[in-house]
């Protein structure tokens, strides 16, 4: 039997969505044009199922094995998973039933596995923004190219994805415009960046999607271990 979410859990979960809806248009953004992805990455299926019924369906998650247990637990299910984590190549086969968009395709190898076990997958390219070494994505003068490869692996790219420099919100907001001209650039449709801290900068920059977790469900309870990475 599909996993449920308490009344009290939905409910939550509207009035959270409410505010996150009014941080968008506060920043000049559109609810038609910026997509809420639901970030359900260290809750239980219930977050899914909370998510569905406040009419998220699009969901994120960062980690191979928890995706594949929470989705069968929450199954069926109308929602859609992104893939938002580093993706190790060798997990691509146990998620490619799963995945409806792979946000984190940063270098060739995935290109390759993606379409092995995916084969027309749609996908965005990871960009790395502020050149911080601890962040994934190819560098922005790759784009172009990590683009090109993907699409001649049989890939549907659909746009690029980054994760905002860490520190203050407003630290994000060159990088952030340096995506958005790369989507225009390569004349790419999704652009998804900003999370919970900094998605009204994001927005203001051109965000068309906005990747929230805590925002909708508060803190998460636990780190995920690393063997459900």
């Amino acid at each position: 039997m599909s996993v449920t979410a308490p009344d009290a859990l939905v409910a939550r979960v509207a009035g959270a969505l409410a505010d996150v809806r009014r941080r968008i248009v506060a920043a000049g953004g559109s609810l038609e044009r910026v997509r809420i992805l639901a970030v359900t990455k260290g809750f239980g299926p219930e977050a899914v199922a909370a998510a569905v019924a406040n009419g998220l369906l699009d969901v994120g998650e960062n980690y191979a094995q928890e995706a594949v247990a929470k989705l069968a637990a929450a199954a069926p299910s109308p929602a859609r998973l992104h893939f938002i984590g580093r993706l190790q190549s060798n997990k691509v086969a146990s998620l490619a039933p799963l995945v409806t968009l792979w946000q984190t395709i940063d270098r060739p190898a995935l290109v390759d596995a993606v379409a092995r076990h995916a084969a027309g997958a749609g996908v965005l390219v990871q960009v790395n923004v502020s050149g911080e070494a601890g962040k994934g994505g190819c560098a922005p003068d790759e784009a172009a190219a990590m683009v090109a490869r993907a699409r001649d692996a049989g890939l549907a790219v659909q746009g690029l994805m980054t994760v905002g420099r860490t520190g203050e919100p407003a630290g994000a907001r060159p990088g952030f415009a340096l995506l958005r001209s790369l989507c225009d650039r390569l004349d790419l449709p999704v652009c998804s960046m900003g999370m919970t801290d900094d998605l009204d900068v994001a927005v203001a920059e051109g965000a068309t999607m906005v990747r929230v977790g805590s925002a909708l469900f508060g803190m998460r309870p636990s780190t995920v271990p690393p063997e459900l990475a």
